[in-house]
């Protein structure tokens, strides 16, 4: 079952990347969205902000969000953390893992690029943010879509 003409992420690809949230968030209290909309006529980074806010990513004891933000047709793509986790990485680390996504974007893979940052992000949240074992998943695993 492949993917339709206007289809951004085909049911199979969507799920894989539900999964991936699942595997970076194992060892984590961190928590990873991805939210996918059609188009933003905003800055990719302010919209991403708005996002982050209506998901109310903000309510995480650690303030340890971070939220992956695709407009399709406008060709945009932002990653924001919240102050938690902000104030442990630098600018290039954000940097680093937007150019990886916008690699894969580039040559129409789209799925793969947003598995690796959310995989690395991962990573980087089990650092600063190691799993406790009272830890609850406190966000939706979903792709939240606008």
């Amino acid at each position: 079952m492949g993917k339709q003409k206007d289809e951004f992420l085909t049911a199979e690809q969507e799920q894989s990347l539900i999964e991936a949230i699942g595997v970076a968030e194992k060892n984590t209290s961190g928590e990873i969205r991805i939210h996918i909309e059609k188009k933003t006529d905003k800055d990719p980074i302010e919209r991403a902000i708005t996002v982050f806010n209506s998901l109310k990513m903000y309510k995480t004891e650690a303030r340890n969000g971070v939220l992956l933000y695709v407009a399709v047709e406008s060709k945009k793509f932002a990653i924001i953390g919240d102050e938690g986790i902000h104030k442990k990485v630098s600018d290039r680390f954000w940097d680093s893992e937007r150019d990886l996504v916008l690699q894969h974007f580039k040559v129409g893979d789209f799925s793969k690029g947003l598995e690796l940052a959310v995989l690395d992000i991962g990573e980087k949240l089990k650092h600063f943010f190691p799993y406790t074992s009272n830890d609850i998943n406190e966000l939706n695993d979903e792709i939240s879509k606008g």
